[in-house]
């Protein structure tokens, strides 16, 4: 399984509690597709740059999720299903190359 970054805008026409149904309900699908969530960051709503379907504000979260390869697509096609979902970004996180001796000699110099 690997790491990924899931960005997701939500609309913002609704209630606070049903922003928290969807962000449980994307939670859900994400256990349900065999996955892990490591980190919910829940942005906050922001001012779009432009209008996505006549929306012009809307509420941003972020997971950090542990989920499988090919359970990717289904996960976007969920995604994409959903109506509060205005847009969704999966972004592959890199691991961080841990600090070599040689790394801290050099800038010691």
């Amino acid at each position: 399984m690997r790491k990924y970054e899931l960005l997701c805008i939500l609309k913002t026409g609704f209630d606070i509690e049903s922003s928290d149904q969807t962000i449980a309900s994307i939670e859900n699908a994400i256990k349900g597709f065999n996955g892990s969530i490591l980190i919910t960051n829940k942005i906050g709503r922001k001012k779009l740059a432009y209008d996505i379907a006549k929306n012009r504000d809307a509420f941003y979260v972020v997971f950090d999720i542990e989920i499988g390869a090919e359970k990717i697509i289904e996960l976007k096609r969920y995604l994409k299903l959903n109506e509060t979902v205005l847009r969704s970004f999966v972004l592959i996180k890199k691991e961080k190359p841990a600090k070599t001796a040689s790394r801290s000699a050099m800038s010691a110099n």
